[in-house]
Protein backbone atom coordinates (compact mmCIF):
# COMPACT_ATOMS: atom_id res chain seq x y z
CA UNK A 1 0.00 0.00 0.00
CA UNK A 2 2.54 2.75 0.50
CA UNK A 3 4.76 3.92 -2.55
CA UNK A 4 7.80 5.63 -2.98
CA UNK A 5 7.06 7.95 -5.57
CA UNK A 6 7.79 8.65 -8.97
CA UNK A 7 10.82 9.58 -10.82
CA UNK A 8 11.23 13.16 -12.17
CA UNK A 9 13.42 16.00 -13.70
CA UNK A 10 15.06 18.59 -11.07
CA UNK A 11 14.27 21.97 -11.70
CA UNK A 12 16.12 24.84 -12.10
CA UNK A 13 17.75 26.91 -9.92
CA UNK A 14 15.41 29.54 -9.29
CA UNK A 15 12.36 27.40 -8.40
CA UNK A 16 14.75 24.83 -6.54
CA UNK A 17 14.39 26.95 -3.36
CA UNK A 18 10.58 26.16 -3.78
CA UNK A 19 10.88 22.69 -3.50
CA UNK A 20 10.85 20.21 -0.72
CA UNK A 21 13.52 18.02 -0.41
CA UNK A 22 13.33 14.69 -2.46
CA UNK A 23 10.58 16.60 -4.62
CA UNK A 24 10.32 17.19 -8.30
CA UNK A 25 8.37 20.19 -10.07
CA UNK A 26 5.87 19.31 -12.64
CA UNK A 27 2.92 20.75 -14.56
CA UNK A 28 0.61 18.18 -14.42
CA UNK A 29 -1.76 17.13 -11.95
CA UNK A 30 -1.58 13.25 -11.06
CA UNK A 31 -4.71 11.50 -9.95
CA UNK A 32 -3.57 9.94 -7.16
CA UNK A 33 -6.28 7.79 -4.74
CA UNK A 34 -6.89 5.45 -2.03
CA UNK A 35 -9.62 3.72 -3.85
CA UNK A 36 -12.22 4.01 -6.77
CA UNK A 37 -13.42 7.33 -7.45
CA UNK A 38 -16.89 8.06 -5.85
CA UNK A 39 -19.56 10.16 -7.80
CA UNK A 40 -21.17 12.38 -5.08
CA UNK A 41 -24.15 14.29 -5.98
CA UNK A 42 -24.34 17.94 -5.01
CA UNK A 43 -28.39 17.21 -4.64
CA UNK A 44 -27.49 14.69 -1.45
CA UNK A 45 -24.10 16.36 -0.25
CA UNK A 46 -23.74 17.07 3.42
CA UNK A 47 -21.06 18.28 5.47
CA UNK A 48 -21.28 17.65 9.14
CA UNK A 49 -19.04 19.16 11.84
CA UNK A 50 -18.38 16.93 14.58
CA UNK A 51 -17.36 17.62 18.53
CA UNK A 52 -16.05 14.21 19.86
CA UNK A 53 -19.41 12.03 18.56
CA UNK A 54 -21.67 14.70 18.76
CA UNK A 55 -22.63 16.72 15.15
CA UNK A 56 -23.01 20.26 16.25
CA UNK A 57 -23.74 21.45 12.74
CA UNK A 58 -24.71 20.38 9.11
CA UNK A 59 -24.98 21.82 5.92
CA UNK A 60 -26.08 21.10 2.61
CA UNK A 61 -24.47 21.89 -0.59
CA UNK A 62 -26.25 25.17 -1.08
CA UNK A 63 -26.13 26.34 2.55
CA UNK A 64 -22.27 25.56 2.30
CA UNK A 65 -21.71 27.31 -1.03
CA UNK A 66 -23.18 30.78 0.74
CA UNK A 67 -20.54 30.37 3.67
CA UNK A 68 -17.81 33.06 2.95
CA UNK A 69 -15.85 32.01 0.28
CA UNK A 70 -12.22 32.60 0.33
CA UNK A 71 -9.15 32.43 -2.82
CA UNK A 72 -5.93 30.28 -1.84
CA UNK A 73 -3.25 30.13 -4.44
CA UNK A 74 -0.73 27.73 -3.22
CA UNK A 75 2.10 24.96 -3.80
CA UNK A 76 1.25 21.74 -2.93
CA UNK A 77 3.50 18.64 -2.41
CA UNK A 78 2.54 15.06 -2.83
CA UNK A 79 4.05 11.93 -0.76
CA UNK A 80 5.00 10.37 -3.94
CA UNK A 81 7.46 12.98 -4.94
CA UNK A 82 6.01 15.76 -7.17
CA UNK A 83 5.21 19.30 -6.29
CA UNK A 84 3.04 21.35 -8.60
CA UNK A 85 3.27 25.37 -7.70
CA UNK A 86 0.47 27.93 -7.48
CA UNK A 87 -2.51 26.11 -7.22
CA UNK A 88 -5.59 27.98 -7.20
CA UNK A 89 -8.44 27.04 -4.85
CA UNK A 90 -11.76 28.61 -3.88
CA UNK A 91 -13.91 27.55 -0.74
CA UNK A 92 -14.91 28.16 2.94
CA UNK A 93 -11.67 28.50 5.29
CA UNK A 94 -11.80 26.37 8.56
CA UNK A 95 -12.13 29.26 10.37
CA UNK A 96 -15.06 30.39 8.52
CA UNK A 97 -16.48 26.88 9.13
CA UNK A 98 -16.23 27.50 13.05
CA UNK A 99 -17.32 30.61 13.05
CA UNK A 100 -20.82 29.43 10.88
CA UNK A 101 -21.19 27.03 14.00
CA UNK A 102 -20.72 29.57 16.33
CA UNK A 103 -18.02 27.64 18.59
CA UNK A 104 -14.26 27.89 18.33
CA UNK A 105 -11.43 24.83 17.99
CA UNK A 106 -12.58 22.62 20.69
CA UNK A 107 -9.99 20.08 20.38
CA UNK A 108 -6.18 19.97 19.47
CA UNK A 109 -6.83 17.38 16.70
CA UNK A 110 -9.15 16.52 13.95
CA UNK A 111 -9.87 14.34 11.75
CA UNK A 112 -11.52 14.69 8.36
CA UNK A 113 -13.82 12.33 7.27
CA UNK A 114 -14.47 11.49 3.30
CA UNK A 115 -17.47 10.19 1.66
CA UNK A 116 -15.65 6.92 0.48
CA UNK A 117 -15.16 6.33 3.80
CA UNK A 118 -11.09 7.79 3.79
CA UNK A 119 -9.79 9.64 7.08
CA UNK A 120 -7.12 12.10 7.93
CA UNK A 121 -5.93 13.46 10.95
CA UNK A 122 -4.56 16.68 11.15
CA UNK A 123 -3.97 18.78 14.65
CA UNK A 124 -5.92 21.41 14.62
CA UNK A 125 -3.93 24.15 14.68
CA UNK A 126 -3.09 23.18 10.79
CA UNK A 127 -6.73 24.24 9.86
CA UNK A 128 -7.11 27.12 11.15
CA UNK A 129 -5.61 30.55 11.58
CA UNK A 130 -6.48 30.72 7.50
CA UNK A 131 -3.68 27.98 7.04
CA UNK A 132 -6.74 25.40 5.37
CA UNK A 133 -10.02 25.36 3.39
CA UNK A 134 -12.93 22.90 2.06
CA UNK A 135 -12.27 24.18 -1.44
CA UNK A 136 -15.19 24.15 -3.95
CA UNK A 137 -12.90 25.49 -7.20
CA UNK A 138 -10.06 24.69 -8.67
CA UNK A 139 -8.50 27.32 -11.36
CA UNK A 140 -11.71 28.81 -11.38
CA UNK A 141 -14.10 25.46 -11.67
CA UNK A 142 -15.63 22.93 -10.11
CA UNK A 143 -13.25 20.53 -8.47
CA UNK A 144 -13.55 17.55 -11.21
CA UNK A 145 -14.18 14.16 -9.47
CA UNK A 146 -10.94 12.70 -9.56
CA UNK A 147 -9.25 15.23 -7.96
CA UNK A 148 -11.86 15.24 -5.01
CA UNK A 149 -15.01 17.39 -6.29
CA UNK A 150 -17.50 18.53 -5.14
CA UNK A 151 -15.44 19.46 -2.29
CA UNK A 152 -11.88 18.59 -0.92
CA UNK A 153 -9.81 19.64 2.20
CA UNK A 154 -7.03 21.94 1.31
CA UNK A 155 -3.90 21.39 3.66
CA UNK A 156 -1.19 23.00 1.44
CA UNK A 157 1.79 22.99 3.94
CA UNK A 158 1.30 19.05 4.31
CA UNK A 159 1.50 16.63 1.99
CA UNK A 160 -1.20 16.16 -0.33
CA UNK A 161 -2.70 13.26 1.10
CA UNK A 162 -3.61 15.47 4.31
CA UNK A 163 -5.95 17.26 1.74
CA UNK A 164 -8.57 14.80 1.79
CA UNK A 165 -10.92 14.16 -1.26
CA UNK A 166 -14.45 13.80 -1.23
CA UNK A 167 -14.70 15.57 1.95
CA UNK A 168 -17.85 15.37 3.87
CA UNK A 169 -16.99 16.53 7.63
CA UNK A 170 -14.04 17.39 9.86
CA UNK A 171 -14.32 15.62 13.96
CA UNK A 172 -12.83 17.38 16.66
CA UNK A 173 -11.09 14.61 18.67
CA UNK A 174 -8.87 14.54 22.33
CA UNK A 175 -6.54 12.24 20.90
CA UNK A 176 -4.78 12.11 17.78
CA UNK A 177 -6.61 9.62 15.83
CA UNK A 178 -4.86 8.04 12.92
CA UNK A 179 -6.38 7.82 9.51
CA UNK A 180 -6.45 5.38 6.47
CA UNK A 181 -2.51 5.96 5.22
CA UNK A 182 -1.68 6.63 8.66
CA UNK A 183 -2.49 3.58 9.81
CA UNK A 184 -1.10 1.95 6.97
CA UNK A 185 3.01 3.07 7.57
CA UNK A 186 2.83 6.66 6.65
CA UNK A 187 3.74 9.48 9.27
CA UNK A 188 1.09 11.19 11.28
CA UNK A 189 2.17 14.67 10.51
CA UNK A 190 3.24 14.70 7.16
CA UNK A 191 5.41 18.03 6.94
CA UNK A 192 6.97 17.76 3.56
CA UNK A 193 10.36 20.44 4.13
CA UNK A 194 11.21 17.42 7.04
CA UNK A 195 10.49 14.65 4.47
CA UNK A 196 7.86 13.21 7.30
CA UNK A 197 6.67 10.86 4.31
CA UNK A 198 6.64 7.50 6.62
CA UNK A 199 6.07 6.51 10.32
CA UNK A 200 9.96 6.60 11.02
CA UNK A 201 11.02 9.69 9.08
Amino acid sequence: MVTRGFGGRRPSADVSGRLPPGQFLTEDFPVLSAGPTPRVDTAGWKFTLKVRAKPVAEWSWAEFNALPQSKMTRDIHCVTAWSKFETAWEGVLVDDILAAAGIEAPTGFTLAHSYDGYTTNVPTADLTGGKAMVALKYEGKPIPADHGGPARLLVPHLYFWKSAKWINGLQFTDTDTLGFWELRGYHAYGDPWREQRYTDD
